[in-house]
């Protein structure tokens, strides 16, 4: 049933109109912040040339969890399914469901696209009108519904608890308090989980409390840098375990993590979701205790490798940033599977595939 839902085909699809958005944002966040931008809030009078690149950077990452949402279901129904997942995808960014919720709701995008194509009929004059409207326009309803209280509220709900549980672990023991905000720092990528970890880092700092974004930022770095690792050593063992796309993503990815940018990763993520996420959440939890065990503090909020001479003791977190990524790197290489004839075939074409001019749902079984 999972090969017939062709789930990495459209993750694929996905990953190729995605990845130039991750890299140009990224990027923008990375030389605006390190000349000293800012993410803007007003925008009356003269604007700082680094804080408006920081700022479009922020911005474009924000367009992750749409645009991932509508090429998913655009690789499932073709034309019909770009609008509501454009939608579904807003929705999931703006309840906070981020890219998780966008790569789920595109693919329930796709399928209820799929099905509505294949059972709704229209009158013979109403044809011209099915994909331009009528389709677009009850699958954007259908969506709307379950984006916000089914798909939606679950992860949403998950958020606050993991929030509240958070604060409830202020004062108590340190390895515990650093590995579970470690783990929800890196648990996916950038997204409401970890803006959660972020936010909360970012108040205590402003109480004098430094030790929360020490881990913040060794967390957000171990995901790039663990893959990294599983590559390496992969190549130093002979084991293909990624495919050519995947390898040049992880080359991107590196170099974004030095600057504490996790949304390089998305893209190999989106493929093995289950692995990557429990390796760079494992990864980062032990990290994040060791720095809390510590006591390694860092006054700046963000910036990467480039800030750690600010911090208290920079060796130490050196340490336990390399540890925590030697963890994922390990958990990666020894779990992800060989790479097959078959994943490289798929590959070709960097893995999207256009759809062709008539919808083909073919591939997707539903019972009368």
């Amino acid at each position: 049933m999972i090969k017939k839902l062709q789930l990495r085909k459209h993750a694929m699809t996905a990953i190729s109109y995605m990845l130039p958005l991750v890299v140009a944002a990224g990027l923008l966040i990375a030389i605006g912040n390190l000349t000293g931008g800012k993410v803007m809030t007003s925008f009356k009078g003269d604007y700082f040339l680094p804080s408006v690149l920081t700022t479009l950077g922020v911005w474009g990452m924000g367009l992750l969890a749409p645009v991932i949402s509508a090429a998913i279901a655009y690789s499932i129904a073709d034309r019909p399914g770009i609008a509501p997942g454009l939608l579904s995808g807003v929705i999931s960014y703006n309840i906070g469901a981020g890219f998780l919720g966008g790569m789920l709701g595109g693919f329930i995008t796709g399928w209820v696209v799929a099905a509505l194509v294949k059972y709704i009929k229209v009158p013979v004059w109403a044809e011209g009108l099915k994909p331009m409207m009528i389709i677009p326009l009850l699958s954007s309803l259908i969506m709307a519904g379950i984006m916000f209280y089914v798909v939606g509220q679950p992860i949403v709900l998950a958020t606050n608890a993991m929030t509240s549980f958070l604060n409830s672990m202020q004062g108590s023991a340190k390895f515990v308090f650093g590995g579970i905000m470690g783990a929800m720092a890196a648990f996916d990528f950038g997204g409401p989980v970890n803006k959660v970890a972020s936010l909360f880092a970012d108040g205590l700092l402003l109480q004098g409390v430094q030790q929360p974004e020490a881990i913040k930022i060794l967390a957000s770095m171990v995901p790039p840098f663990g893959v990294t690792i599983s590559w390496l050593l992969a190549r130093v063992f002979n084991r293909k375990i990624y495919t050519k796309a995947e390898e040049d993503n992880i080359k991107i990815a590196f170099p974004m993590g030095i600057v504490m940018i996790t949304e390089g990763v998305i893209p190999i993520a989106a493929v093995d979701l289950v692995r990557v996420v429990a390796a760079s959440s494992i990864g980062a939890a032990v990290g994040g205790a060791l720095s809390m065990t510590w006591d390694i503090k860092s006054p700046v909020p963000s910036g990467g490798m480039f800030i750690v001479p600010a911090m208290n003791k920079p060796l130490l977190f050196c340490l336990a940033l390399l540890i925590g990524s030697l963890v994922t790197g390990l958990i990666l290489f020894f779990t992800k599977k060989t790479v097959t004839k078959e994943d490289e075939a798929l590959e070709s074409g960097n893995g999207a595939t256009e759809p062709e001019e008539d919808i083909d749902v073919s591939d997707i079984k539903f019972d009368d």
